[in-house]
């Protein structure tokens, strides 16, 4: 039999995104604050969300309608990747995007993390975007994820596969 394992990922539900973009959208909408202003919150892309308003106030405001609503659907604030407000004409553009996937710079800190910090007797592979973490004792695993968990790696990060 192999080894107990688990991979870790950063992955973000799409349709709850979408969910979340819709309610921020309908929001803006709707909201005596935002009558007038232009303000608006739509998909610019895959990653890409596009969120515009009349001021640059307004459209700082809009990203924080559109974090609460990911927030509320469960998503991590990690995930999602706000630039800088920009003036285009009478327009203030924001540009965020949508993270998903471990970097190979992550991948490494992770995986020399877990190896300095982790029980002995824990791997990790780096396999892509994702990390596979093996070890003898299901235990040790466990240990491993609480590690993670307590660790900020300035990425929103999931536990999968665990057998």
């Amino acid at each position: 039999m192999a080894d107990p394992s688990f991979d870790v990922v950063s992955k973000v539900d799409r349709q709850e995104v979408d969910n979340a973009l819709n309610q921020a959208s309908k929001e803006l909408s709707t909201r005596f604050d935002f009558r007038g202003t232009g303000a608006k919150v739509e998909w610019a892309g895959e990653e890409a969300v596009a969120i515009e308003a009349e001021t640059e106030e307004r459209a700082l405001a809009a990203v924080e309608v559109f974090k609460e609503k990911l927030i509320k659907r469960g998503i991590s604030l990690k995930a999602f990747d706000a630039g800088e407000p920009a003036m285009s004409g009478k327009v203030c553009k924001i540009s965020g995007k949508i993270v998903q996937g471990i970097s190979s710079e992550k991948a490494k800190q992770i995986a020399k993390y877990v190896r300095d910090e982790g029980p002995k007797g824990v791997q990790a592979q780096i396999q892509g975007d994702q990390l596979r973490v093996s070890g003898k004792k299901k235990d040790h695993l466990q240990d491993v994820i609480a590690l993670l968990k307590d660790k900020d790696f300035e990425i929103a990060l999931q536990f999968t596969n665990y057998r």
